[in-house]
């Protein structure tokens, strides 16, 4: 049975007996106090109202808006603050303007009219610093017990060791980036292979296969020809994909009729070897020279984690039952943030819609009306 006891400092700490791990509560001041007097105990967190799992510009933008409704909401992330976001490619220029990824009424300054990824990243370490937010990062979380009011959330800290936090409410907001959509051939494991692109310098004069035909690809491919390297497009469809950013779909058709960059539509990926990967299209099986592969193929949420908690995800769309108003799943008191409510339809969700969904969650929470949802997508 949890109970509360002194540390000895003026602080107290909440205890189970006969557990190995140490964890001090809010109002404890260190580790080491709840150790040195508590061995073989586990000290637990004072309940939060809310914990958000993911810290992207989604969760955060949640866990302010829970603190200012007078809440008191923890975020936990397995990787840094805005992990998404910090593994983009170094030098990305977002979609959209500043104030569209705008959070917490804080205002993003650009000298552009476009924000780039560090001036992001920038911005959000500035929101969790004025709004004063707690924050779990490195704490991969494994799985999620109990029930409404009574949550306890199991994670797992950079050294491995097991942690336990306790909420009322849970939010989940772990985005999807950390899932490529694999393409399941031989090879596709081997080093020289990435799902993921950052910068084009380490490849200059190489040979280049990219694969894939939206954004991601598009922009990888005019990077890496620009700084030297040998680039072929690979897409399996018949053309570049209809999302791609109006400023770079002119440039990607002019290079590849220019023949700056080989472009292979309507071609599969059939394995990747060492040096070379092997495609086939209407023309038959051939050989393309590679250094470097990047698999610019998309990503997905992780919709195993979703089942884990009991959340019912339909068939054909891996969209999870939800309440369209409150955002509260078919799991009494765990609630759905940012691009995870999409499915597979990864493209209907960004941080400009993704970032009101703290909104509509926090005004379930407190009962305060919101008669319209700019959170989802139209239709």
């Amino acid at each position: 049975m949890t109970r509360e006891q002194p540390a000895g400092d003026g602080t107290w700490i909440s205890v189970i007996p006969d557990q190995t791990n140490i964890v001090p509560s809010s109002r404890c001041k260190t580790p080491a106090v709840a150790k040195e007097l508590l061995p073989r105990q586990t000290a637990f967190v004072t309940t939060y109202d809310v914990i958000c799992i993911g810290a992207g510009p989604t969760g955060l933008a949640c866990a302010i808006e829970a603190k200012r409704a007078g809440l008191r909401p923890l975020v936990i992330d397995k990787g840094c603050l805005c992990n998404s976001l910090y593994h983009y490619p170094v030098n990305m220029v977002f979609f959209t303007t500043p104030e569209l990824l705008e959070i917490g009424d804080l205002p993003l300054t650009s000298p552009s009219e476009k924000p780039n990824r560090a001036e992001a990243l920038k911005y959000y370490r500035k929101c969790v610093e004025h709004y004063d937010l707690d924050l779990r990062l490195g704490h991969r979380v494994e799985s999620v017990e109990g029930a409404d009011g009574q949550f306890r959330v199991n994670a797992r800290d950079e050294q491995g060791a097991a942690v336990q936090f306790a909420a009322r409410k849970i939010v989940i907001a772990t985005g999807y980036y950390d899932l490529p959509n694999r393409l399941g051939v031989p090879g596709e494991d081997l080093p020289h292979v990435s799902h993921y692109y950052t910068e084009p310098h380490p490849f200059w004069r190489q040979d280049v296969v990219v694969i894939g035909g939206k954004n991601s690809a598009a922009e990888a491919a005019l990077d890496l020809y620009r700084s030297g390297a040998n680039v072929t497009l690979v897409h399996r469809r018949a053309e570049l994909g209809s999302t791609i950013k109006y400023w770079v779909r002119p440039d990607i058709e002019n290079r590849i009729k220019a023949g700056q960059i080989r472009g292979l539509f309507e071609t599969e990926v059939n394995r990747i070897e060492t040096g070379r990967v092997w495609v086939s299209n209407q023309e038959g099986e051939r050989a393309l020279p590679a250094d470097q592969v990047f698999a610019l193929t998309g990503y997905h949420p992780d919709f195993e984690f979703l089942r884990s908690l009991g959340i019912t995800l339909d068939p054909s769309t891996n969209k999870p039952s939800m309440n369209a108003q409150t955002h509260e799943s078919n799991v009494p008191g765990i609630f759905l943030a940012g691009v995870v409510i999409g499915g597979n339809h990864t493209s209907e969700i960004f941080i400009e819609n993704g970032r009101f969904h703290g909104k509509q969650i926090v005004a379930a929470l407190t009962g305060e009306r919101i008669d319209s949802n700019p959170s989802l997508p139209p239709g």
